[in-house]
Formats: structure tokens, C-alpha cells, sequence
């Protein structure tokens, strides 16, 4: 049972892996780096040093850890992680025309969409490099199509939002996408990196997938619950039109008079004062919040179902931890 006095499962986490993740920290700094524009570390240290949890790349180390890998090439894919995730919330953040992450000013928003762009492509260059370095085809070969996944995700949410017609599963299509490919790619290159049975391997894909997906979940619900760790004021999801599982779920069993509310609100971005609050009313009392809630808690007790059968020892009890964290605000 996870107990909420004691540090955070990820804290301590990165506490057992503190060597491993002061090599990432010296290699995102000399990877960043670029001779010829002083811009590229720049922006890239913005959004770097903001304080994140760096939970993708200590994934790839504690995953490598635990099934006994002793090389130094779980330090490359960690940076490669971070760096693809970096490059995503660069160019989230122009597609979004965000403002703020993490509490401070975006990068697009210091310098310009062109900059974000720009940078987000070359720490996807940067990742190549490094994947490359790990002299792993397989390796190579799951994180390039955890890449071209994410980009898919974008694109399909694109393409479903704002359309009340979305469904839950294209709704878990993007979230399979956009969120849990990285991290059921990170944990699954670690049992690569180790030459561990397919059997453990596929075991920390999944469990890096329902992570991934439960993450996304509790985020799209903390919008309306609200949350200090979210960085968003509540409803910012509702103001954006985006079609989350919440509303998906309203949606769903809404009568004649509530899809016209919801089709004038988000497809016709028709916005009226009041009009959050009855988004709020209409999914307490369809019941979407709290089928939300399960949901996520289901996809936190699948994570912890996947670890069965893999090393026990500290690092499998953080990473169980860690499932039961992510979803520790809902209880």
C-alpha cells in the first residue's frame, strides 16, 4: 500500500537511480549542445531545467536495472526518451497555441512558433543519434515507431476534435498515441538493452502502456476535478474543445437537449458564461467523472497486474508504487 507520508514513488525512484540519471543529466546538457545556433540550447534548456519529473527516462534506466543490465547504453536511450519527449511538448505547445507548461511562459511563447518548431526537430535528430549508439536494430526499431506513434496520436486528435461523434475507442487511440507509446517504449528498450526473455520484455511494455494510459486519464479528469499538479485551471479542456473521456462519456447517454448544449459548445465553439458549469453538472450526473475515475483505476491495477513475473526487489516495488500513484489523487 502506498503510503502518502513517505517520499513520492518517483522521488524515490530517482534517488536509487541518482548515478544513472546524473549521466542522462550530462548527456542531455552535451547533446543539446549546437555550435552553429545558440538558440537550440536555449529554448531546449527552458523546457529541460522546468522541473519535470524526467519519469519517461528513468522508466528506460530502472527497466535496464531491473532486469540486470550493466552496460551504459540505457543512459543513451534514457537521453533519447527525454529528448523525444521534449521535442512532442515543443511542438504540442505551437499546436496548442499554449501559453504556459509547468507553471512557466512556453517556449513559443518566449521566442517564436518557428523556434519551437525548429528545436523540436532537432531533438528528434538528436534521439536518432543517440538510439543509434545503443548498436541495437531492435532498439532502434521500437523507439523510431514509438516516434511515428505519437505524431500519429497528434494528428488523429486533430482529426476527432471538436466531433461530439468521437467514441472511447478512438479516444484511447489517441491517448495510445500521443501519451502511452513513449512510455511502454522506454520500459520495453530496457528488457532489450538486458537480453531478457520475450516474455519480460512484452511484461514491461505493458506495463509502460497502461502506465501511459492511466497518466493521460487522470490528467483529463483532474481538468474538471481539479488539482495542484495539473499546471491548468479547471475546465481548460472544456475552453479548448477538447474531446476528453469525461465528456466522451456525457456525451454518450445525453438526451436531444444536452448533444445540442454539447454540439453548440464544442463544435460551434458557441461559449456562454454559466456553460462550464453545466458541462460539470451534466457529467456528475451522468456519471461520467466517476466512470472515469474507474477507468483510470483500472488501467493502475493493469500496470501493477503486468509487473507479475518480473525481478522482485526495490525497483519493482517503486515501479508498482509509481501505478498507484498516478492515480492516488482520485481516491
Amino acid at each position: 500500500m502506498l503510503d502518502q507520508k513517505a517520499h513520492k514513488p518517483h522521488e524515490r525512484l530517482a534517488d536509487h537511480l541518482k548515478d544513472d540519471l546524473s549521466q542522462v543529466d550530462a548527456m542531455i546538457r552535451t547533446r543539446m549542445a549546437s555550435e552553429h545556433a545558440p538558440r537550440i540550447p536555449e529554448v531546449t534548456a527552458h523546457l529541460v531545467e522546468a522541473g519535470g519529473k524526467r519519469l519517461r527516462p528513468m522508466l528506460t534506466l530502472a527497466a535496464a536495472r531491473l532486469c540486470g543490465y550493466e552496460g551504459g547504453h540505457h543512459v543513451h536511450l534514457a537521453t533519447a526518451v527525454e529528448f523525444i519527449h521534449t521535442a512532442t511538448l515543443l511542438h504540442d505547445d505551437v499546436v496548442d497555441e499554449s501559453g504556459q507548461r509547468r507553471g512557466r511562459p512556453t517556449a513559443n511563447l518566449l521566442w517564436d512558433n518557428k523556434s519551437s518548431v525548429l528545436v523540436g526537430d532537432y531533438l528528434f535528430a538528436r534521439s536518432f543519434q543517440l538510439m543509434t549508439e545503443a548498436d541495437s536494430l531492435r532498439v532502434l526499431k521500437v523507439l523510431s515507431n514509438a516516434s511515428a506513434t505519437i505524431t500519429e496520436g497528434e494528428v488523429l486528435q486533430l482529426t476527432a476534435a471538436q466531433d461530439i461523434t468521437t467514441t472511447e475507442d478512438t479516444y484511447f487511440k489517441v491517448v495510445r498515441g500521443k501519451t502511452a507509446a513513449l512510455f511502454a517504449a522506454a520500459t520495453e528498450v530496457g528488457g532489450i538493452l538486458a537480453g531478457v526473455s520475450e516474455e519480460r520484455i512484452r511484461a514491461l511494455h505493458d506495463y509502460g502502456d497502461a502506465l501511459g494510459i492511466a497518466f493521460q486519464v487522470v490528467d483529463d479528469l483532474l481538468d474538471f476535478w481539479g488539482g495542484d499538479a495539473t499546471g491548468k485551471n479547471v475546465g481548460d479542456d472544456f475552453r479548448e474543445r477538447k474531446l476528453t473521456l469525461p465528456i466522451i462519456k456525457a456525451i454518450a447517454t445525453a438526451d436531444d437537449d444536452e448533444r445540442a448544449f454539447w454540439k453548440r459548445t464544442l463544435e460551434r465553439n458557441d461559449q456562454r458564461d454559466g456553460d462550464l458549469e453545466h458541462a460539470l453538472s451534466l457529467m456528475s450526473g451522468h456519471g461520467a467523472l466517476e466512470a472515469t475515475r474507474e477507468a483510470a483505476l483500472g488501467w493502475s491495477q493493469r500496470a501493477k497486474d503486468s509487473l507479475v513475473g518480473l525481478p522482485e526487489g526495490p525497483i519493482l516495488d517503486m515501479l508498482a508504487d509509481i501505478a498507484d500513484y498516478v492515480v492516488a489523487r482520485l481516491r
